[in-house]
């Protein structure tokens, strides 16, 4: 089944699921990139952010990323920018933490969640830890709720809601080579396959991901979109500052590779004197 398709196909996970192993034979078979911590190295090296505080941007619980007010707000764009920029040379298969949610609004993606049995989880991390059942269990358990807890704070979504997804594979009666045998098969339908109506979606998307990385860190809550190369930029300031904002804004994008125009619209905030 090599290179019998241009896909892309993102792989949700949680740990011991043998989502990553599903995710490697996938791409192997398909002969497709297999893309997961890479992504954070990319973003780290491009945007000079350690790879500890990206990580963290990902994993960690609501109550830790409260502790940095821009801080995963410019993470998560970076990463987003990047992962962006990656699949859009199809043929990707993406296993990494958040791909359902920045690849949610892209219509080609087969979207993929593999789960498995607590019993067997818990078992792997036994094994792996040298620890208790409890105390595994235990683990796993903050570790679920965490991981739901974050998508639900900074997206309104549950990871746990089956709608996300266009294949939910229970690992255990379904072994992995079984799930790898899905997920090639269904990789191959027209509606996962890349269209130029789909490609230009994603270009669209990739674009205006790039230019919010370059704007995040001045301007947080900033708000971008793109067409063909348009770009549209929404941020806010005070009244009196509406005209300078808006001529920096577009100065800064035009900086970024791809764009051909900017337009900008500056919404009235309160005014905070200094």
């Amino acid at each position: 089944m090599r290179g019998v398709c241009m896909a892309i196909i993102t792989i949700s996970r949680g740990s011991y699921s043998k989502g990553k192993e599903v995710a490697e034979k996938v791409a192997q078979r398909l002969g497709y990139e297999c893309v997961s911590r890479e992504i954070l190295l990319e973003a780290s090296g491009q945007f000079d952010i350690p790879e500890i505080k990206l990580v963290r941007a990902l994993h960690d619980a609501p109550s830790f990323l409260d502790r940095f007010t821009q801080g995963k707000e410019r993470y998560l764009a970076y990463i987003e920018s990047v992962l962006l920029e990656r699949v859009k040379k199809d043929n990707v298969v993406y296993h990494g933490l958040a791909g359902h949610f920045f690849l949610k609004d892209i219509p080609h993606v087969l979207k993929v969640r593999i789960i498995a049995d607590i019993e067997d989880r818990v078992r792997i991390e036994m094994e792996r830890e040298k620890i208790s059942r409890d105390e595994a269990l235990s683990i796993l358990r903050k570790d679920d709720y965490e991981r739901r807890q974050w998508s639900l704070k900074l997206y309104g979504i549950d990871t746990w809601d089956p709608s996300l997804y266009d294949i939910v594979l229970h690992i255990r009666k379904i072994a992995v080579d079984h799930a790898v045998d899905i997920l090639c098969r269904t990789a191959v339908l027209d509606q996962f396959k890349t269209t130029p109506e789909y490609r230009k979606v994603l270009s669209d998307r990739a674009l205006a991901a790039h230019v919010k990385a370059a704007l995040v860190n001045t301007l947080p809550g900033v708000r971008v979109t793109a067409e063909g190369g348009v770009v549209y930029v929404e941020a806010g300031a005070h009244e009196s500052k509406h005209s300078r904002m808006a001529a920096e804004i577009k100065a800064m994008a035009m900086k970024v590779p791809g764009v051909q125009d900017v337009n900008v619209h500056v919404t009235p905030t309160p005014y905070i004197s200094q």
